[in-house]
């Protein structure tokens, strides 16, 4: 897996379950992602060091601001991409699947015209 991609799902699901439950532990992501807890640690440890993510006091996982912004950018292609592909006919299962394979990948100039047109169908 490329490490972008990697990165990027680790902190979109740290968004997601955050925004879920209100707090991160490592076993939320190992059960999102469905990877070894192990797997959590070595990448935590890799986003802490990049300043994408902190602990509390608690022990719980939080996002730094530079971390939130490319959760929140990762989400919102992720959503935008389910939705234009459930929208041309794909089921929703299979438009999740693909959304989370192709949105590490695309350009921000496609990107931003899948975006354009989906607005309109709102």
């Amino acid at each position: 897996m490329e490490p972008n991609e990697s990165r990027e799902n680790y902190l979109e699901a740290i968004l997601m379950v955050k925004e879920e439950q209100g707090y991160v532990r490592a076993v939320d992501i190992a059960e999102m992602l469905k990877v070894s807890k192990p797997s959590v640690t070595y990448a935590t440890k890799k986003l802490k060091d990049s300043d994408l993510i902190d602990f509390d006091n608690n022990g719980m996982i939080v996002l730094t601001h530079k971390g939130k912004t490319i959760a929140e950018d990762t989400y919102l292609k992720h959503k935008t991409l389910t939705s234009f592909f459930e929208h041309i006919g794909v089921s929703s299962k299979q438009a999740r699947v693909d959304a989370c394979k192709v949105e590490h990948d695309l350009s921000k100039e496609t990107f931003d015209a899948i975006l354009k047109f989906t607005k309109h169908l709102k």
